[in-house]
Order: C-alpha cells, then structure tokens, then sequence
C-alpha cells in the first residue's frame, strides 16, 4: 500500500485533539500538508501549523463551521483515566466521552457538507482484564467500570454518526510516547530503581508506539477500505514484568525493585494520585484485522519501541 502521507490531503478536524496523541497526529498530518483543526477545551501546549477553535464538549458552537467540507473527523475526546477513581472522575471519565459523541453527531447533521470519514477513538480495555487469555476484535467484553465505558462509548458513537460517514472504531492500547502518557512516569520510576515486577507481574501489558498511532490513525483516514472495529495494538504484548525489563535495560538501570500489590496500591494512591489497577491489572491483545490488511508497525517489538523512547 502507498505511504499514508502521500494519500492524505484537505482539512483534518481533530476533537480533544490538544492531548499528546492529538498533538502527535496534528504534527503528523501537518508535515504531510494536512490543514488540521484542533478542538478542545483547552489551549494547544505547542505551536504548530494548525488552528484551534474551543468547545466544551456538550454543545454545539462556533466550532462546528470547521467540520463543513473536511477530509475527516478525528474524535479523541475523554477525560483522562490516569486518576483516583472517584465515583464524580467515573462520571467524569464516562460523560466526556459519550457527551462528545453525541454532541459531534448533532453538529454533523447541521451541515451540509460532512466529512467523508469519523475516526473514532476507543479502549481495548473493553475486554477487562482476562488473566492470560489473547483478546482480539472478536473477543467477549469484560465487566467493570473499564468496559461499562468503552460499551456506551462505542454505542453512542453507533447512534450519533451519519449513516453516509465512513465509520473507524480504534479500541486502543497502552500508547507509549515521550512527553505524554503514563509512561514519562514509568521511566522516571525506574530510573529511581523502582522498575520491578508489580504484583505478580504476569498481567498483560498492550502496547503500542506514538509513531505507529498516529500512523494507523492516518491510514483510517485515508485508506477507504478501513471500516469498523480496530484494536490498536502493536502485534507483541509483553507481560509486565518483560515490560519493566525492556525499560531498565532501554535506560541503563541494573536493578529493580519488586512491588507488593499492598505496596503499588499505598503508593499509587497516596503518592502518585492515580489508580493502582491500571498496573496491577492488564490484557494481552494483538489485532486479527490489522494483520490480515497488512498494516506494518514501525515499532513490532516492545525492545525497539523503547530504546527509540529512551533515546536521550
């Protein structure tokens, strides 16, 4: 198949797109003589070629003009995940997803014109946290707060797109990159020699290159031959102890030290201000679908991924 870039063009409007993975795309899609249209509720953290309209991600605005006669709608709108699990962050986290879907949808059937193609982001942590089993686009969904969501996500996308759009669903994985994310710190915990095993360090660790994701979400943009459901994941999960490993060796640190589960959960709470179960647990996953369409990773193996991120 032809490079991405040589087949992306026009206007490009990415939703909750001032996040690292909407930053990264809009670069991407920018160097590739994309126009790109960022919206969110908050500034860009960088300049760049592209324009920034606000919304607040339940009502229809000004924004809205941007969607006329554009190449294609990017929605990666959600509150972050990386947080103590209150039950007003669980509304939170569950709201800002399904209330952009619905209110993209009530904007696209203002106009006259919409875009051809809707990417829309979603999670593979619908699937829950089988213990070893490999999940892919057919799997069953798991239970708890995690698939609850990415299920009304995913049926509010359903009902809200236009029927004549191009529909793309990517349930994503852990996206490993350098200035966003959970992993900046990761590597900061072992660079401090705290990068062992968690648990028992069996759980599954899906993951995928910043590169590589803002490539496969330019080829849903472009390729018309992409439809439905995508999981968004390089084809080589690792365990979380292999994952720890990779890292340490990736920035030189000899030693890790092993976390009790008691231990990640003081710590991540009390210390880190976020949820322990987004390390104690975790999913193998590879995509059936984007091995079978012959999309080719640039970063396959978790060892190449992390000497480019660790790259001083």
């Amino acid at each position: 198949m032809a490079s991405n870039k040589s087949i992306l063009s026009g206007k490009v409007v990415i939703t909750g797109g001032t996040g690292f993975l909407g930053q990264n795309l809009a670069q991407y899609l920018a160097e590739a003589g994309c126009e790109v249209v960022l919206v969110s509720r908050n500034d860009p953290k960088t300049d760049g070629s592209w324009t920034h309209a606000k919304w607040d991600g339940r009502t229809v605005g000004d924004w809205a003009v941007h969607l006329e006669e554009a190449f294609a709608l990017v929605n990666l709108a959600g509150r972050t995940v990386d947080c103590i699990k209150t039950p007003d962050r669980c509304d939170e986290i569950l709201r800002s997803r399904v209330e952009s879907v619905q209110v993209l949808g009530e904007a696209l059937r203002g106009i006259r014109n919409p875009p051809p193609v809707w990417v829309q982001m979603a999670t593979a942590h619908i699937y829950g946290d089988p213990p070893e089993a490999m999940c892919d686009e057919d799997s069953s969904f798991g239970f708890g707060l995690a698939p609850i969501v990415g299920k009304a996500w995913e049926q509010a996308f359903r009902e809200c797109v236009p029927d004549e759009m191009r529909q793309v669903i990517l349930r994503t994985s852990f996206v490993l990159g350098k200035s966003g994310g959970a992993f900046p710190k990761m590597k900061m915990l072992a660079r401090l020699g705290l990068g062992g095993r968690v648990g028992h360090g069996k759980q599954g660790v899906s993951w995928i290159h910043e590169q590589d994701m803002s490539r496969l979400m330019a080829r849903a943009i472009a390729d018309e031959t992409m439809r439905g459901v995508y999981v968004a994941t390089a084809p080589n999960p690792v365990s979380y102890r292999d994952f720890m490993r990779s890292l340490r060796r990736a920035i030189g640190m000899p030693i890790g030290m092993p976390a009790a589960e008691w231990m990640v959960r003081f710590g991540a709470h009390y210390l880190m201000r976020t949820d322990p179960e987004l390390v104690l647990y975790g999913r193998y996953c590879v995509s059936r679908r984007l091995k079978k369409e012959g999309f080719e990773f640039k970063f396959p193996e978790i060892e190449q991924a992390m000497n480019e991120l660790c790259v001083k």
